[in-house]
């Protein structure tokens, strides 16, 4: 059997939490392979929304093991919280979740050098979210960060005052002292509490599962455009967030991958600095934002809003090797009278192309649009392709003749329900 993939193909927040848990029932693994608490799963059923940070989508199947793979950066503070809140809405995780011994812990001095080094950086922010990832990454990157293995020996805290130290040091670097107060504390209590958690090598149990026939879904967190290497650098995560980033932050080889969903929005958005060619300025920017409830799941910032951009988007689709597209959001452009995608760039020296050039800077990229009819019909309140308004669906093929790729899923409302699977002729 095959390990699926789901991916963002924007820069995070394109609706990846709904669609694992509407392709989750038919799974018997749900696993996420990066990122951490900067990431912001929504989920919508039965009236009540659920924002996921670091815990697979599949959790609220309790037939579908969740594994938290190596690749991911975990707190256990945001985690705890994370864990109690389930259990609260009388979900309980700690039987079908497991953590990979190899997850890269997060400290409380991680957060506070992410917010020293992000001032430091003045005008020239990269729009961090503040909880300690970049760090955590350089320290596992510099081979001196702890891992959730690490919690089990005995001499955890001396390590842990060790790289503490170090941290401090930077701190001072920056004219700042490291006070982390109650935070230690909190740290140490969540610590306590990982330590009664199915800790184990995910590694091997992914494996034995693929072995033995079991269906894999590996959950990406913030989307293609932030990949460290392919996104709009240096405005991105601190990790891969491609299909290849499945395989090295699960230990899945390439020859098991199988189907790679690729997610995005109707329109765009953005969180934070960096280049966003279609953004919209304006009061249709607004509007957007506001009929999108385009706000940060983890941050709760004002997304920056725009029209779709389909240069980035063929970009995402050829580095990801998708076979199946999911948009998310079409209910979000019904009061639209028409709509505009991005099918090209300008540059600066007059050429046109739909490639990505090595520096996505707004001053220099003109983005080349062709307008479409809207459809002005409430797409919310239809439950079967075939009741799709035609501008609609023309909306889609359109997309599907620009990227080639099937668009399989249509997402019509944020509710679990609202969302309707279609047959295309499109071959991936």
């Amino acid at each position: 059997m095959a390990v699926d993939i789901l991916i963002g193909l924007q820069w995070g927040d394109e609706g990846k939490g709904k669609i694992v848990d509407v392709l989750a029932p038919t799974y018997d693994i749900v696993a996420r392979f990066q990122g951490g608490p900067n990431a912001g799963h929504t989920l919508e059923f039965e009236g009540t929304k659920h924002v996921l940070h670091q815990i697979p989508s599949g959790i609220f199947h309790p037939h579908i093991q969740n594994i938290i793979g190596n690749g991911v950066v975990l707190d256990p503070i945001v985690f705890r919280v994370e864990m109690q809140k389930l259990q609260d809405r009388g979900v309980d995780a700690t039987q079908n979740l497991f953590v990979s011994k190899k997850a890269s812990l997060i400290l409380p001095s991680h957060r506070v050098l992410d917010r020293v080094s992000e001032e430091a950086l003045g005008n020239d922010k990269i729009g961090s979210t503040l909880k300690g990832i970049g760090p955590t990454y350089q320290d596992k990157i510099g081979r001196v960060g702890l891992r959730v293995g690490d919690v089990l020996a005995d001499n955890f805290k001396e390590r842990y005052e060790k790289l503490v130290d170090r941290h401090r040091k930077t701190v001072e670097f920056y004219g700042k002292t490291l006070e982390l107060g109650e935070e230690e504390q909190k740290f140490f209590e969540a610590v306590e509490y990982l330590r009664t958690l199915q800790i184990v090598d995910t590694e091997y149990m992914i494996n034995e599962a693929i072995q033995s026939g079991k269906k894999i879904l590996a959950e990406g967190a913030q989307g293609s455009l932030l990949d460290v290497d392919f996104g709009t650098y240096p405005f991105v995560t601190s990790s891969t967030t491609l299909v290849a980033g499945a395989c090295t932050g699960l230990g899945v080889a390439p020859r098991h991958i199988g189907e790679v969903y690729g997610i995005f929005k109707a329109y765009c958005t953005r969180v934070g600095s960096g280049p966003f060619p279609t953004e919209l300025l304006d009061q249709v920017g607004e509007d957007i934002r506001q009929a999108g409830r385009e706000f940060g799941s983890t941050t709760g910032r004002p997304r920056r809003c725009g029209w779709v951009d389909l240069p980035s988007l063929k970009y995402s689709i050829m580095l990801n090797g998708v076979t199946q597209l999911n948009m998310m959001k079409a209910d979000v452009l019904t009061e639209f009278d028409t709509i505009k995608v991005c099918t090209h760039y300008k540059l600066a020296s007059g050429e046109i192309t739909d490639h990505l050039p090595h520096s996505l800077d707004t001053e220099t990229v003109e983005p080349i649009y062709e307008e479409l009819p809207g459809w002005r019909v409430d797409l919310n309140k239809i439950d079967t392709v075939e009741d799709l308004p035609a501008a609609f669906v023309n909306y889609l093929n359109f997309l599907e003749d620009q990227l080639q790729v099937p668009i399989t899923i249509v997402s019509v409302g944020p509710d679990r329900k609202s969302t309707l699977k279609r047959e295309s002729e499109k071959v991936a």
